[in-house]
């Protein structure tokens, strides 16, 4: 590959992806034309690149697949969510001023597990359940210990409510956020319907997958005026009565599954631990939630020992997954759950990989703050890439395919690893008051 003429172009190609390790292949053209005249300003072709295709990265979040193009999201969402705690990004800095909270909300039990840290779980005269298996544990396990979060029966073990409640998950949520409206206008003596008129909910939240193989919410939430980031909120929006509504609407929401012959109709809600933590215009922990977010949305499913990256197409799949017993036995009741026709509209075998979860690992709502779209365009627009007024652009691509080769595949590894450690001796240069050239760590 070295010694091939077009090596040169290749490598350039390799390393404006960053060193992506599994980059998207297209082939086709693009030409920009005055919108006025006609005339052709920029014309771009594949035929006269390397194997007749342009590289571009494969942008996947999940460090397991794409170290490279995983903290290029990773910093993307944590520009994301601080830009909606302190300002930025078009946010305003007042923004750090307005009633914020911390949230997590949990699933509920579905069964005794295994846990981490003081004494399992201490049992004063033992017993057993009707499994004959112990309802108690006086060991002491280390967080990484196998037992962590496996159940003391699985046999006893709901995992149809915990397939059930991970489908339902995204709209418990969303009945959450809804309840919260309702009790905000109503301790402030306002029409719930009309809320919007005096103040509005921004939130951003990321679902992270406990050891017990159930997922959890972490979510920034923040009390605007009506007119969202540049509107201040009306007086009676303070951030202990904000805390009380999320309280309340946490421990309130439900969502009941259509009925079935075979497992009837389940209420789902939040579990019983619900953590609210308001967040201080002068305090230091802005950065710290940001980055925290950002840590966790870059985990897939076979990082976290929940599921798996890579969906399942048959039954086969599950059982040579590299999982635990108890995640495979949830992967199980996905699927058989799944060939029922009345939860067909939740595509269970679809999301057999991730346990049933089926919404996205970071949502947020429209005012929070920023987009991905407008921060690649941001950073795009950084190294040069500036769009031409009143130009038009005719562009053909197709997809022709992904990935590299064996010798490719560690070309680009090695082009990953300098860029990094190009990011690190900029850093460390920052701190010390030096300066490098940083061109390359920025693309």
């Amino acid at each position: 590959m070295a010694q091939d003429p077009d090596f040169p172009r290749w490598l350039q190609q390799i390393t404006a992806t960053g060193g992506c390790a599994h980059p998207v292949h297209l082939s086709g053209s693009t030409t920009t034309l005055d919108g006025s005249t006609g005339e052709i300003l920029h014309h771009y072709d594949t035929r006269d690149e390397p194997g007749e295709r342009l590289l571009v990265r494969c942008r996947n979040r999940r460090a397991s697949i794409c170290p490279a193009c995983s903290r290029l999201h990773a910093g993307d969402t944590f520009h994301l969510v601080r830009a909606g705690l302190i300002g930025g990004k078009n946010v305003p800095t007042t923004v750090r001023t307005r009633p914020r909270l911390f949230v997590t909300l949990t699933a509920p039990s579905f069964g005794p597990v295994h846990r981490a840290g003081p004494t399992c779980r201490p049992r004063r005269g033992g017993g057993a359940c009707e499994h004959g298996r112990p309802l108690g544990c006086g060991t002491v396990h280390a967080p990484d210990a196998p037992a962590v979060g496996q159940p003391f029966c699985p046999d006893c073990y709901d995992y149809t409510g915990h397939v059930l409640w991970h489908a339902h998950a995204s709209k418990l949520w969303d009945r959450f956020v809804i309840d919260v409206r309702r009790r905000l206008a109503t301790s402030a003596g306002v029409v719930q319907s009309r809320f919007a008129r005096h103040a509005r909910l921004s939130f951003a939240r990321i679902a992270e997958y406990q050891k017990r193989a159930a997922v959890h919410v972490h979510a920034v939430v923040r009390l605007d005026g009506p007119g969202g980031p540049t509107d201040e909120p009306p007086p009676w929006g303070t951030p202990d009565r904000l805390t009380r509504a999320v309280h309340a609407s946490a421990q309130r929401v439900t969502v009941r599954t259509p009925y079935s012959p075979a497992v009837g109709e389940l209420e789902l809600s939040w579990g019983t631990q619900t953590d609210v933590r308001a967040l201080h215009a002068d305090g230091p922990d802005d950065d710290a939630v940001a980055a925290y977010v950002a840590k966790y949305v870059t985990k897939g499913t076979d990082e976290t020992g929940a599921g798996t990256d890579h969906k399942v197409t048959t039954r086969d799949d599950i059982n040579t997954a590299p999982v635990s017993r108890h995640v495979r036995t949830l992967m199980h009741a996905c699927w058989d759950l799944g060939h029922l026709p009345e939860y067909a509209h939740l595509r269970l075998r679809t999301w057999t990989h991730t346990l049933g979860y089926r919404g996205h690992i970071l949502t947020k709502s429209r005012a929070y703050s920023t987009t991905y779209a407008a921060l690649r365009a941001e950073r795009a627009h950084h190294l040069g890439h500036t769009d031409i007024p009143d130009a038009i652009t005719d562009a053909h691509w197709r997809y022709v395919g992904s990935g590299h080769t064996p010798g490719a595949a560690l070309i680009a590894a090695g082009v990953a690893e300098d860029l990094a450690d190009c990011r690190r001796l900029s850093a460390e240069a920052s701190q010390q008051g030096g300066g490098v050239d940083n061109s390359s760590a920025q693309a």
